[in-house]
């Protein structure tokens, strides 16, 4: 299943369309987001957070310098990685990403297309800028489960939207 070109016309859409996306998330979804700088990638995972019930006290920040943050208080764990300063893929060892893509949680990893690291199954998201504060996603689901997500998710912006 694929979304293309759902236009949030400002951050709190995009932020909306992440919330919806995570209402829907299970434990083992790992969401690959692609999109230059300012596209809102985090934006989006700030709204994923809120969808898998994550309390607003929970800060959800872009997690550039510490490359992963782990956050908890919702339905299920969230952990938001970022790759945009990693260089070597050699790097993402220390990490232990794919130790995270078998636990009970859902993984979001910014700038996931650096590295060709996601499990097979996964959704994956682009964001690109198309006006001031205008963004398009469009999703991708790679696999079974991812496929299904992608499917239920476009229903959901569809409903959101009328």
């Amino acid at each position: 299943m694929t979304i293309r070109n759902y236009i949030a016309s400002d951050p709190d859409q995009t932020e909306r369309a992440g919330r919806l996306l995570g209402q829907l998330a299970l434990a083992g979804d790992v969401i690959g987001l692609v999109g230059e700088l300012g596209a809102g990638k985090t934006r989006f995972v700030q709204g994923l957070a809120r969808g898998l019930g994550l309390p607003d006290e929970v800060r959800v920040a872009s997690p550039t310098f510490a490359i992963l943050n782990q956050l908890r208080g919702g339905r299920l764990p969230l952990y938001h990685a970022d790759l945009y300063r990693i260089e070597r893929v050699a790097e993402l060892d220390h990490i232990g990403l794919d130790d995270l893509w078998r636990g009970g949680s859902v993984v979001a990893v910014e700038w996931c297309d650096r590295f060709p690291i996601l499990p097979a199954d996964h959704l994956r998201v682009e964001l690109s800028i198309v006006g001031e504060t205008e963004r398009a996603l469009s999703a991708e689901g790679r696999g079974a489960r991812s496929s299904r997500l992608a499917a239920d998710w476009a229903s959901l912006l569809v409903d959101a939207a009328r």
